[in-house]
């Protein structure tokens, strides 16, 4: 580990040839105001479009841009994974692509682990978030159904498992990344059950967000496998005797 790297940022992107130079730019931007030395970890996840290239292209103008690549598509689980472990900083952030939660966003989280959380996850359902630009109903219902779901038999206390804007100790990172096994969607609520039964304490903050067009969540297709996933993870967990919870979930104010 490089002692004097401040933070990663690990993006996982699967054909974003579209969007993605904006967002390194946009996240170049803002972390060069205040969170030097830095590292960006772009990991191509069998990408067959141009991503590749343009990160190659943007890494030779701003050298703490890296490109992570493999193939095939693996899945996004898969490739957060990657990075999460490969990544030096003290703190790793894991962003979404479309940048749904702006990157500004990072100063909140931030406070939750500056105040001795390991963890600090956006949560778009709390009182204080500002859901700029709403999904559509069905999405938003789904997704909530599902979350009770998740509480039900997996990470409870935790109102919004899937937001794709985390922030990590590397400390936690590197305890709670290589037990995870999950490659599709279902990495977010894994990676939580481990770091609750470890004993990681957990902050929910509200963030700004505005939905994104271009998901690459099919609503059936991959709402199927996801409660397959935590039926696993369930069933996993009973073997392993892990179903006490463990760490306490804080739901933060800004």
């Amino acid at each position: 580990m490089k002692p004097d790297l401040r933070l990663s940022v690990v993006i996982p992107a699967y054909n974003e040839e579209a969007r993605l130079e904006s967002t390194l730019e946009r996240v170049i931007a803002y972390l060069n105001e205040g969170w030097q030395p830095y590292e960006i970890l772009v990991v191509s996840d069998g990408s067959t479009d141009r991503t590749e290239a343009i990160v190659q292209a943007f890494a030779a103008r701003h050298p703490q841009v890296k490109l992570l690549a493999y193939q095939p598509n693996r899945g996004k689980g898969y490739a957060v994974r990657y990075g999460m472990l490969r990544a030096q900083g003290e703190w790793v952030l894991f962003s979404d692509a479309d940048l749904a939660t702006p990157i500004e966003e990072l100063e909140k989280l931030a406070r939750a682990l500056e105040s001795g959380y390991a963890i600090a996850i956006g949560s778009r359902p709390l009182r204080e978030s500002q859901l700029i630009v709403r999904q559509p109903f069905y999405r938003e219902w789904a997704g909530r159904a599902f979350n009770k779901v998740v509480q039900l038999l997996a990470v409870r206390g935790i109102h919004d498992t899937q937001c794709g804007f985390k922030l990590f100790t590397r400390e936690a990172v590197q305890a709670i990344f290589p037990r995870c096994q999950l490659d599709g969607f279902s990495f977010d609520f894994e990676a939580l059950y481990y770091a609750q039964r470890m004993g990681y304490p957990i902050a929910e903050v509200p963030v700004r967000w505005m939905h994104q067009e271009g998901s690459k969540v099919r609503l059936l297709r991959d709402g199927l496998r996801m409660l397959r996933d935590l039926v696993w993870l369930r069933l996993h967990a009973m073997r392993q005797g892990q179903l006490p919870q463990m760490a306490p979930v804080q739901k933060t104010k800004e």
